[in-house]
């Protein structure tokens, strides 16, 4: 089983190139089979999610062909299945955009159930009521849900709960509908944005995106584009705790400085220092971090995907600190293992008290999940001696080559296969 092992007590110094928005990549790929031109999407991230939805658009006759490492041509125009049920799709839980994009273009489409990670529940009542608020008929049957319409019909739909894989769907589905949707309570999130622009850029008539309210007018087709995939906020922010907490010194390059504004708030408000440019952002720990209080919000409040990188944080940081989830139940799991490094953090329904401690020190932890994942690995640079951090297959999921990313900042890291690899890891790390 692969493992990181990592020797902590290194500052990490250097600069770091950020990745294509894994969450907007598995947006766009899924729409890009709604024209039967050929669609060029550069930019995309070499991730586990993205090639199990690659593999499942080939599975129903997309036709796939990479470019490069970060480069598809998707076409659409060969699709001889509306029925995607390989337990692949079950793994990640972007699969569901496909029947948003499916039911735009065909009326009709049926999608396993989706997976992805346990962090608590996620329901899909709004895709469904946005689906049927179309005209769509949505039944769940076999483990699939099942979505047909003899017509798509624009409507007005106001989500209960701000959802940004429901707005994502329904926007999907609703830009070859006839005349005018418009979604109330949409989610602003960058990668909606970005889902929007590249589906304008094939010829669909969206406005609003970043805002709480969409306005679609329907068009009759879609065609060929050319897009590039915004970079990823989550791994930008993953790297600037790393800077934090390993009293470092990173500039993180490629990355959109607006996008990053709620996680930059909170390291300035630590005792961080920060320097943006058009492009980059520099993350500089020099003094002891100070405690703060975090609730978790729909953008551009602070992301729940950043919730355990800055707990990490905070658990090193002097003083009480208060966290707050208000967006996943089971987003705490990762406590447990943190607390065998020895933090102070005691959960208490959906909040964190931290009480932060002088160090962590090296233990062997399990990532239960992908974001909790990455916590735990920025935690073992922190300790004093040597950490292992098993299940890097959640990590992997949503970044690419972090720890041959972080060894360039200067990390001791290596991912490890066997006994001897782990043996070999020790002796050398000093």
């Amino acid at each position: 089983m692969e493992q990181y092992a990592i020797k902590g007590g290194n500052p990490l110094v250097g600069e770091v190139e950020i990745g294509g928005a894994k969450n907007a990549a598995l947006a766009i790929l899924a729409a890009s089979i709604m024209t039967d031109e050929t669609v060029l999407i550069e930019n995309v991230p070499d991730v586990r999610d993205i090639h199990v939805l690659l593999q499942a658009m080939e599975s129903i006759g997309a036709i796939v062909s990479k470019v490069d490492r970060h480069t598809y041509k998707i076409n659409g125009s060969q699709i001889s299945s509306l029925t995607i049920e390989d337990d692949y799709i079950k793994k990640i839980r972007a699969s569901y955009y496909l029947l948003g994009a499916l039911l735009g273009k065909y009326k009709e489409a049926a999608v396993a159930l989706p997976g992805g990670c346990n962090i608590g529940s996620r329901p899909i009542d709004q895709h469904i009521k946005g689906f049927k608020g179309l005209g769509a008929n949505v039944k769940i049957e076999h483990g699939l849900i099942v979505t047909r319409a003899d017509e798509l019909i624009g409507n007005h739909i106001y989500m209960d709960v701000v959802t940004v894989g429901g707005t994502i769907n329904v926007m999907m589905a609703s830009v070859m509908a006839q005349g005018q949707t418009i979604i109330e309570n949409a989610a602003k999130e960058p990668h909606v944005v970005d889902l929007a622009n590249f589906l304008n850029s094939m010829g669909a008539n969206i406005k609003g995106a970043g805002t709480d309210v969409i306005r679609i007018k329907g068009v009759d087709k879609l065609h060929k584009t050319e897009y590039a995939v915004i970079p990823d906020q989550i791994e930008a922010g993953t790297f600037m705790m790393a800077a934090a907490i390993t009293k470092g010194d990173i500039t993180i390059k490629n990355v959109i400085p607006k996008h990053l504004e709620s996680i930059t708030a909170k390291l300035i408000e630590i005792g961080c220092e920060i320097e943006e440019s058009d492009d980059a952002v520099r993350v500089v720990s020099s003094k002891p971090l100070q405690h703060t209080q975090i609730k978790t919000l729909p953008y551009p409040g602070f992301p729940t995907d950043m919730q355990p990188q800055i707990s990490v944080a905070l658990g090193l940081s002097q003083g009480t600190s208060i966290v707050t989830e208000s967006i996943f139940e089971n987003r705490f799991k990762y406590v447990d293992e943190l607390a065998r490094m020895g933090a102070d953090i005691k959960v208490e329904g959906n909040t964190a008290i931290i009480t932060g401690v002088s160090g962590y020190t090296g233990a062997s932890v399990s990532a239960p999940d992908l974001r909790a994942g990455a916590a735990l690995v920025i935690a073992g640079l922190a300790a004093e001696g040597v950490t292992i951090v098993d299940d890097i297959k959640y990590i992997e999921r949503g970044y690419e080559d972090f720890n041959l990313k972080l060894k360039k900042l200067g990390a001791q890291i290596e991912k490890v296969t066997t006994e001897r690899d782990y043996r070999k890891f020790k002796f050398q790390a000093v």
